[in-house]
């Protein structure tokens, strides 16, 4: 049944492409990357409904100005922009880190178990992103990050120990695994 479990991730990015002509741009994209005032207006009431966007566009107005000389890079110039390499740098590590640190390793489980595994570690991942994206703009970057970091280096401890003593106690396997989508949830959540 792998080919369902595979195919389910298509299905759900079908829907998305036949739903997605039926949403209007960003209002932001349209005033500040096309300059289409008009637009950005409509695209408001649209997604809002009916109301007073002037606030809204005002402080979009406001952006506008303040960009007004900055230069819209591609992805080759800001790989060459050397003020990024450090951002990039980290951002790079902190994905092979998370493909390389053996947490898709299901601590000798059963093989009838790492598909729920896997479907596991997917919805991990989904709760983080809608975790993450809700609390960002009340916490900031700056504590996700270290409150990330902080959760991680705990729930790794956690891991190391649960499968250490997982010969002993068979039931810390299925500890490890919880340990392991915790531990996605935290990365998702800070860095």
């Amino acid at each position: 049944m792998w080919n369902v479990l595979m195919s389910f991730s298509g299905l759900v990015a079908l829907i998305q492409l036949l739903f997605l002509p039926f949403f209007p741009e960003s209002p932001p994209y349209l005033l500040l990357q096309k300059g289409d005032k008009a637009g950005c207006l409509k695209a408001m009431k649209q997604l809002w409904g009916e109301g007073n966007y002037h606030t809204e566009f005002d402080d979009m107005m406001k952006e506008k100005a303040v960009t007004k000389g900055t230069k819209i890079m591609n992805v080759l110039e800001v790989l060459k922009e050397p003020s990024v390499h450090p951002q990039l740098g980290t951002m790079l590590l902190l994905l092979l880190s998370l493909q390389l640190c053996g947490l898709s390793a299901t601590a000798n489980l059963q093989e009838s178990i790492i598909p729920y595994v896997s479907l596991g570690v997917a919805i991990s991942e989904l709760i983080s992103i809608i975790f993450c994206s809700s609390i960002i703009d009340r916490f900031g970057r700056r504590i996700l990050l270290w409150g990330g970091y902080v959760l991680m280096a705990l729930i790794l401890v956690l891991l190391e120990t649960s499968l250490l003593l997982s010969d002993q106690f068979l039931w810390l396997r299925y500890c490890s695994v919880i340990l392991i989508f915790l531990f996605i949830i935290a990365y998702g959540i800070g860095p």
